[in-house]
């Protein structure tokens, strides 16, 4: 029996026509500009300017003998929720470490970066509470507020770093409502950093809790890396700080840090880490390693922050619009998407790597190429981008 909802019109084809009206991948793959999920093998040799391994530490020999022999002591994988038979010793002691790290009092790790602010965001915010994010907020940011809408809670945005615009929002909210303010420290496409301490005050003023995903500012920013709120110096006054291992730690995971209460209450009610299965112990090895390295080796932050600044200056020498970033991630706004993904390739031609992007990821007047830094490149490695970078935007016409 066929079931249908209109003579001659099959149930399943109503979500198939979306998907054969969906032709945007099909048609830059025959035009040749298609930039996504391209091999990186190791034998082709070329500047990489888009990795978010801003330490260079995923080939260091001490994270490399830490996964070693931890996959020897605890194999591949736990095969199970943290919950129940998904824990380890060492996931305790990276928890540990981190709540110490960043001065706090507990902290719970999580198997991506993405659970994690999905896992947070849901667990404390539900019925009759409001989430409030910023307009450029990660998409784990905004996935995590929709599943606290599901869970009754109200969605609102403020304008991208517009703490003032924030009170404005604030302000509208009943006072005997949750607030939770989430953003980011540094912003991934355009490496700015949030004004926190413009925001914190709006947030004490108004009663409301604050969470700062800082993915791309752990490593970089702050006193041994500790990140963007270290940085303002705000440490005793954010509430929760989330952030990733798949970055400066040179791993895979995720993590919350803050006060015991709240994190044990997060550990009990996230359901992104209640129904996944645990970091798998090689990533858990590995980020315990980068976590030491971060301590005993803080000429890496210096040099990647030299690094960027030496490109920053020689791209803005050569007319590049670049925006203000003062991280590690520097945008090359390029503000057309065929030049954005054309640059791309012929800048891949020419032995320099970098991210393309485009709609939808950002509107077409901020398409860009992403370009991001690392304490391991050399001075001769970043010269040779800048000629070539010269080359390519004048190809194009941008500079």
């Amino acid at each position: 029996m066929q079931w249908k909802l209109k003579e001659g019109a099959e149930l399943w084809m109503i979500l198939l026509d979306k998907v054969k009206g969906y032709t945007r991948v099909e048609d830059s793959r025959k035009a040749g500009f298609y930039p996504y999920f391209q091999p990186l093998d190791k034998d082709v040799e070329m500047i990489m300017l888009g990795s978010n391994n801003y330490l260079g530490l995923t080939h260091h020999e001490k994270l490399i003998t830490n996964c070693v022999n931890e996959i020897v002591k605890n194999g591949t994988s736990c095969t199970g929720s943290r919950f129940l038979n998904g824990t380890l010793s060492e996931h305790l002691a990276l928890e540990a470490s981190l709540a110490d790290f960043y001065g706090r009092d507990d902290a719970q790790t999580f198997t991506t970066g993405y659970q994690a602010n999905l896992g947070v965001i849901s667990a404390m915010a539900g019925r009759g509470d409001y989430v409030i994010i910023d307009k450029e907020a990660h998409a784990s940011v905004i996935d995590g507020a929709m599943m606290a809408v599901a869970q009754g809670a109200k969605l609102m945005r403020f304008r991208h770093n517009d703490a003032a615009h924030l009170s404005v929002v604030l302000s509208k909210i009943p006072d005997d409502a949750g607030k939770l303010v989430v953003i980011d420290g540094v912003y991934s496409m355009s490496g700015e950093l949030a004004p926190l301490n413009e925001i914190v005050p709006v947030c004490k003023a108004n009663g409301a809790f604050l969470v700062v995903d800082d993915a791309h500012g752990s490593g970089v920013l702050g006193n041994q890396g500790r990140g963007t709120v270290d940085h303002f110096g705000l440490n005793e006054q954010v509430d929760l700080i989330t952030g990733t291992f798949s970055k400066s730690f040179a791993s895979l995971g995720g993590y919350v840090v803050g006060e015991a209460k709240v994190i044990d209450f997060i550990r009990h009610q996230a359901r992104s880490l209640i129904f996944s299965a645990s970091m798998t112990p090689v990533s858990v090895a590995a980020a315990t390693a980068a976590l030491d390295i971060m301590l005993t080796e803080p000429d890496r932050q210096q040099r990647v922050n030299e690094n960027t600044t030496f490109m920053r200056n020689g791209l803005r020498e050569l007319g590049f619009d670049i925006g203000s970033s003062t991280t590690p991630i520097i945008p090359i706004f390029i503000r057309d998407e065929y030049l954005t993904v054309h640059a791309q390739k012929r800048l891949l031609e020419l032995g320099v790597y970098t991210n393309p992007v485009v709609p939808p990821a950002v509107t077409i007047k901020d398409c860009m190429l992403r370009t991001s830094y690392m304490a391991t490149h050399t001075i001769e490695e970043l010269t040779r981008a800048l000629k070539v970078f010269e080359q390519v935007g004048k190809e194009i016409g941008v500079i």
